[in-house]
């Protein structure tokens, strides 16, 4: 480089160079640490910038070769420039090629590199877009040198058997989604998460874990005085009742009783009356996914089903309000004892009915009992001892101190559970 070049314009020169090498480096960091959801949002929304963005980081290769391609072609100019300076500067002696290494390092890793990859990856969405500006007409010019060395890339990983991932392997997983969820806290607002987080937990759940076992369902028999099947229908707690002749395996239909109202405002209805307003019952397996069953019920109009086992035993009752409480929580204090299910007492501790299903009580008293096996308290109570227990028999369940206050027909009625106490040498 002729000496007739002033030193100050080679300090200005390598300053410019340090500054277009740190562009490089931060568009480029600042690209790969974009989140591609929310850059798609922005590209729906209209933004030119975004739209840019999202072609460029649609081939990453072509990307990064332009990227890398002029940081490269800068630093190299910036290390001549600087053993140009260091000649001027110290001479030619043994030590000049040194001070000049050490030096066009130096300033290369501060101001080039280092720095401007932090705030890239610091704010990578303010500076991905306008970068953009640069970066595609950049790219259009210097398109045939970098075509050309990607020829040599893609070869390379061919031979390595690298295949670069396409847009439709990085689709977020169901656990992803709802870390997304979780994470969005501040930005979503607390009970419209908790139904976001309910749908996550639908995905797993079947009939059978909210279903009205059979035991508890509010039917109607036939067989019974017409007057006290009068008296039933007007003080149920549904609108949808099961009508049975002499016992729950002769289900007759599901009665309406805004029907039953309707047709006996004129005069009473007999027997014959009601089984002549009745709906044929509507059957479904065990087992059947929640969502799948809420889709059927949409399907073919219904609000009630009866879950019957492998044999066509009746085990219990699922209605399409049951599946929506899992959703959006409950609505409706209709369900007789749904507020005498479980009562948390000053001491901490919960007093359950033997009926509470385990996913009520790990909901609202935040225990953790195993959802896998039996559906209630008692059912796990009656497995865990494989044997009727006495009242005051205690046992652990799950890490849960569960005393057993209640037994009658074979069933724990009632139980006291106590939180889960913290294993030994475990993190308060």
């Amino acid at each position: 480089m002729s000496d007739q070049v002033p030193l100050t314009w080679l300090f200005t020169a390598l300053a410019v160079m340090l500054l277009v090498a740190g562009f490089f480096s931060i568009a480029e960091t600042s690209m790969m640490a974009l989140n591609r959801n929310r850059l798609k949002h922005l590209v729906r929304e209209g933004r030119r910038s975004a739209r840019m963005t999202q072609e460029l980081l649609d081939r990453t290769d072509r990307l990064l070769g332009v990227i890398l391609l002029g940081n490269n072609l800068v630093n190299a100019a910036s290390a001549v420039l600087v053993a140009e300076m260091s000649i001027r500067l110290f001479g030619e002696g043994e030590y000049t090629l040194m001070i000049a290494t050490a030096s066009v390092t130096f300033f290369i890793l501060v101001f080039s590199e280092i720095t401007p990859k932090v705030i890239g990856a610091t704010y990578p969405e303010a500076i991905a877009l306008p970068s953009a500006y640069v970066l595609s007409p950049l790219l259009r010019v210097a398109y045939p040198v970098v075509w050309f060395v990607n020829l040599f890339v893609q070869g390379l990983l061919r031979l390595m058997f690298i295949k670069p991932p396409s847009e439709e392997g990085q689709n977020l997983s169901m656990e992803e989604l709802r870390t997304l969820v979780l994470e969005g806290g501040k930005f979503i607002p607390k009970k419209h998460q908790s139904i976001f987080l309910n749908l996550f937990e639908l995905e797993d759940m079947t009939v059978d874990d909210t279903m009205t076992p059979r035991g508890q369902i509010e039917a109607i028999d036939l067989e019974d005085d017409i007057e006290d099947i009068r008296t039933a229908i007007a003080t149920a707690h549904h609108t949808r009742l099961v009508v049975y002749e002499g016992s729950l395996e002769k289900v007759a239909g599901i009665l309406h009783v805004r029907k039953f109202l309707n047709a006996s405002r004129k005069e009473p209805l007999d027997k014959d009356g009601i089984r002549a307003i009745l709906r044929d019952p509507y059957y479904l397996p065990e087992g059947t996914p929640l969502l799948q069953q809420l889709t059927n019920f949409q399907d073919q109009f219904r609000h009630v089903g009866l879950v019957v086992d492998e044999y066509g035993e009746i085990l219990g009752l699922v209605t399409l309000q049951d599946i929506l409480e899992e959703i959006v929580g409950e609505f409706t204090s209709q369900k007789p004892m749904s507020g005498n299910l479980l009562r948390k007492e000053p001491d901490g501790s919960v007093i359950a009915e033997g009926t509470c299903p385990l996913r009520v009580l790990n909901r609202k008293a935040g225990f953790h009992f195993p959802l896998e096996g039996p559906k209630t308290i008692n059912g796990l109570v009656l497995e865990a001892l494989e044997d009727i227990p006495e009242p005051g028999t205690a046992l652990i369940v799950a890490g849960h101190p569960v005393e057993v206050l209640q037994v009658h027909d074979r069933m724990v009625k009632v139980v006291r559970i106590r939180a889960a106490k913290p294993a030994p040498g475990a993190a308060p």
